[in-house]
């Protein structure tokens, strides 16, 4: 997958099927207008293209309201490509961007630059100065500048319509599993292995302790089953994810034993995929029955974790043969 950043650098000739969002962490939702868009594309010769915004448009119009975000922009590029999208449009928000009218940018980035005969758009979307910019008014201006638009329809998961903001409830409360089931694939994040005070290895139970990217979202503090990419592959491990207060407390950190043996890691990048959470986080006694502790858990996340996931472009797995991907064929857009 190609990607430009910046409208002005946008050079290509061919006509495109085009999904437009910030996609804050490529949920099933999102899942459902890429897919579209490349279906559509596939359909019509045309390349299928992911339009989204960096940074988030509420960093600009209204930091206050920024929430943690789901995801990076590079996990957001990498679950576009998994899905099929040739290129994709990292368009940069800005306050010029912000006063541009919806129908300027229909006109002259979509119809005019973009030269798109398809438009997939959820059916919350808005654009343009001061959100004025409906999918209804894409429908119109699109008949008239030769694109049709597609509106998609609200995901579901049972009664509950999947959105980023409930992908973030579901994580404050620890419930990472049916976060999972919103995202159709684990939770994750990655950091690069730090030293820590090495007390860990004192419990007997060596312990990674990551630097994580600021002002992503994170689950609840507590304990979870994990898995965990490093450099020789996908492996299954019980972390820690909270202020360790054993030990006096601090900020919040995210501490991986893998239950496999480690070796050394320091200096690697982990990406962590929480599974399950299996305790909330607690002071104990002292390291005695702390380390007691970590043993019940470690038992409890080898029973937790079964087979590894499949089919998760972050965690680096990818689907068994003949499997249908998450969102199935009956929430594609028709």
């Amino acid at each position: 997958m190609e990607v430009i950043h910046g409208i002005a650098d946008w050079r290509e000739a061919q006509p495109t099927c085009v999904a437009i969002g910030t996609f804050d962490g490529v949920h099933r939702g999102h899942q459902a207008l890429l897919r579209g868009a490349v279906a559509a594309a596939r359909a019509q010769q045309a390349v299928a293209v992911a339009l989204t915004f960096d940074p988030h448009p509420l960093a600009v119009l209204a930091p206050d309201r920024l929430p943690p975000l789901l995801g990076a922009l590079d996990d957001r590029l990498a679950l576009f490509a998994s899905l099929g999208i040739d290129r994709t449009l990292v368009a940069r928000f800005d306050h010029a961007l912000s006063q541009t009218t919806a129908e300027d940018f229909a006109r002259e980035v979509l119809a005019g630059r973009l030269q798109a005969r398809a438009v997939f758009v959820g059916y919350n979307f808005r654009f343009g100065r001061g959100g004025q910019g409906t999918p209804a008014d894409l429908e119109r201006w699109g008949s008239q500048w030769g694109f049709w638009t597609h509106t998609v329809p609200p995901v579901r998961v049972g009664a509950q319509l999947v959105s980023s903001s409930w992908v973030r409830s579901l994580l404050e409360m620890g419930q990472v599993e049916l976060a999972a089931t919103a995202l159709g694939r684990l939770y994750s994040v990655a950091g690069r292995v730090v030293r820590g005070e090495g007390r860990g290895a004192g419990l007997g139970f060596p312990t990674a302790n990551l630097e994580l990217v600021p002002g992503l979202a994170l689950p609840a503090a507590g304990v979870y089953a994990v898995w965990v990419r490093t450099a020789r592959g996908l492996e299954p491990g019980v972390a820690n994810l909270g202020r360790r207060p054993t030990f006096g407390g601090g900020a919040v950190r995210l501490e991986v034993h893998l239950l496999d043996g480690a070796g050394d890691l320091y200096g690697q990048v982990l990406r962590v995929g929480f599974a399950r959470r299996l305790r909330e986080e607690r002071r104990f006694p002292g390291p005695e029955e702390l380390a007691r502790q970590i043993a019940r858990d470690v038992a409890a996340a080898r029973e937790a974790l079964g087979t590894p996931p499949e089919g998760d472009p972050l965690l680096g797995v990818a689907p068994r043969q003949g499997a249908t991907p998450v969102p199935g064929p009956e929430e594609l857009p028709r």
